[in-house]
């Protein structure tokens, strides 16, 4: 997948796609970086398709997608017939996941808001609600 003429360093391909060195190891170790062509002296030698590659990958891991998840991404995006469709329902499960982490955790900060506002800051420790709700098994608000 590397262009015909790879001539990019490691260090240039992380600088322009905004990666570690290691990072882009390991995901040539993941399988989700192809192996690059190799120097004379043994050096990866890149081509332009591996900074798109690299800058995919960072993109779709800010959008929440796991690396497995990344993976069949781009295996989807080679699939001229399916892909788009597949990609969409991809992108839909992880929109939904993201949707019910941001309610478990809306309900998380307003308990916590709860349990932070009845805590007066002073007195014995037995009578504190927060210490009281994580100490008992008393229900979270």
């Amino acid at each position: 997948m590397n262009a015909p003429n790879p001539s990019l360093s490691i260090g240039a391909v992380a600088r322009r796609a905004g990666v570690a060195i290691d990072t882009i190891r390991y995901y040539e170790r993941e399988g989700l970086l192809p192996e690059p062509a190799r120097r004379a002296s043994g050096y990866r030698s890149y081509g332009e398709d591996a900074v798109a590659r690299l800058r995919f990958i960072r993109r779709a891991k800010t959008l929440g997608f796991t690396l497995e998840e990344i993976r069949e991404l781009l295996a989807l995006s080679a699939d001229r017939r399916r892909g788009v469709k597949a990609v969409k329902r991809r992108a839909e499960q992880r929109l939904a996941a993201i949707a019910a982490r941001i309610e478990e955790l809306t309900r998380v900060r307003d308990g916590l808001r709860e349990l932070v506002e009845a805590c007066p800051g002073h007195g014995a420790p037995e009578q504190c609600p927060i210490l009281r709700a994580l100490g008992d098994g008393e229900a979270l608000p």
